[in-house]
């Protein structure tokens, strides 16, 4: 087993694994602090933040109308009902005084 690592030259690989990953989220970091600044940022932020507001309202709008077409659908349907049931017994009715 003469190429297997110690448990010590382990630690030392993945500390120094630790320090490159380190080094490569500051510089990462510092290159982005110089393309987007702060103040855009925000502006984008907040119109990100306008959009989902109205889109969520624009979902609320379209459920609501959804509710409201289904009720009324609903009422067709037991007003359709009524009026089949109406009919219904006016024929047998007029079977009957005949």
């Amino acid at each position: 087993m003469p190429d297997e690592l110690s448990v010590g030259e382990l630690g030392r690989a993945v500390a120094a694994l630790r320090q490159v990953i380190q080094a490569m989220g500051q510089g990462i970091n510092a290159r982005l602090d110089k393309v987007v600044s702060t103040k855009v940022y925000t502006l984008q932020s907040a119109y990100t933040d306008q959009r989902i507001t109205a889109l969520g309202q624009d979902m609320q709008k379209v459920a609501d109308a959804r509710n409201a077409l289904k009720t009324a659908f609903e009422q067709y349907q037991l007003a359709e009902r009524d009026r089949r049931e109406r009919e219904r017994q006016a024929r047998l009715y007029q079977m009957v005084c005949r």
